[in-house]
């Protein structure tokens, strides 16, 4: 394959200049606007991803913006997009910037590996789309391309592996055009080069292709199956009080969906009495109680299997601390996970039925 490095990039390249997606990030050399852009697209799909990022950069339209954004406006921005520890990571990286680099992106690995959140594939696209600088940037799509291009068998699941493609894109980048190069291997992966069924009579690298010349490419790229998710049952309440406030709480500062706010949660176990829970720890006496609805919320290492309950409580005292009695208008304002976004959806339906 190697020996034809020049037609596979010239090919690759071609290619990509004529079919690439039409995304606003493209449209664009600014680093700043780069690094948002390959933090979004992380575990979330394209289409989910152009909004959020057309929202984020008029919100936040500079490092020095992002860096100076109060955090529960910034959480309430990336409202839906899931995996919060992104953006927060994100924000401690550009503060980074601004500063120790007077909010200019560094152009070398070396420097820009340094910063919050900045692991080797979003340096390398950083690096070679807003700079042009031939670095390596090696996600699932590219892993799956090229383990098909050049029959790489190893184990994609292991982390070890990553450096065998780090390797292979350093011998094959087009050093003239890694942005097109880069952006293309992703591209074609995306679109072409896909897990199932790939479209090989589409595809402009075929001829350079290994596993399409032996007859079966949908086995490659090889991956061990992930552990069992770890599955958590809870009680989710929606606890009224007589003046129609809503019981929030938000969760700790660090760990999953850090500060994020949210119904209060108990985990469902034998000999437990979830609501009789709520009631002593959140300072109220329990009025009544209403089923709302089953809801399932999957994480990539566990999910919660959650049953959501409207609560009416009385002779309210003061809620304990990260926890507080909200309108509805004030809970509309807070950041919310996926999950809690679709309980509060749910009970506004049911309130307008009374």
């Amino acid at each position: 394959m190697y020996r034809y490095t020049k037609q596979f990039q010239k090919a690759l390249v071609e290619w990509f200049n004529r079919e690439k997606r039409d995304l606003p990030w493209r449209h664009t050399t600014d680093p700043y606007k780069i690094w948002v852009s390959e933090v979004m697209l992380q575990q979330t799909r394209v289409d989910t991803v152009i909004p959020y990022y057309e929202n984020f950069l008029e919100k936040f339209p500079t490092a020095q913006a992002l860096a100076d954004a109060n955090e529960e406006f910034l959480l309430k921005q990336w409202e839906g997009l899931g995996y919060y520890s992104r953006v927060r990571n994100l924000q401690a990286g550009v503060r980074e910037v601004v500063e120790n680099y007077g909010g200019v992106v560094p152009k070398t690995r070396e420097e820009i590996s340094t910063l919050k959140g900045v692991g080797p594939y979003t340096a390398g696209a950083v690096l070679s789309i807003a700079y042009g600088v031939p670095e390596h940037a090696v996600d699932g799509n590219v892993m799956r391309v090229l383990s098909r291009v050049l029959m790489i068998d190893e184990d994609i699941a292991l982390p070890k592996t990553k450096k065998t493609f780090e390797r292979a894109v350093m011998e094959l980048i087009d050093y003239d055009n890694p942005s097109a190069f880069n952006q293309g291997l992703m591209e074609l992966g995306a679109m072409v080069c896909t897990p199932t069924s790939p479209s090989c009579l589409l595809c402009p690298v075929r001829d350079y292709c290994t596993a399409f010349h032996e007859g079966e490419p949908e086995k490659l790229p090889v991956k061990t199956k992930k552990v069992k998710t770890k599955k958590i049952p809870y009680d989710v309440f929606i606890v009224e009080d007589e003046q129609g406030r809503i019981l929030m709480e938000q969760r700790p500062e660090t760990g999953l969906l850090a500060n994020m706010w949210q119904f209060p949660m108990v985990e469902v176990k034998k000999e437990v009495v979830t609501d009789s829970v709520m009631a002593e720890m959140y300072h109220f006496e329990l009025a009544g109680k209403e089923h709302l609805m089953p809801l399932k919320h999957v994480f990539s290492h566990l999910v919660w299997q959650m049953d959501g309950y409207v609560l009416r409580a009385t002779d309210v005292e003061e809620p304990p601390e990260r926890a507080a009695w909200l309108t509805l208008d004030e809970v509309e304002k807070l950041p919310l996970s996926v999950s809690m976004q679709k309980f509060l959806a749910q009970y506004r339906i049911e309130r307008q039925k009374l």
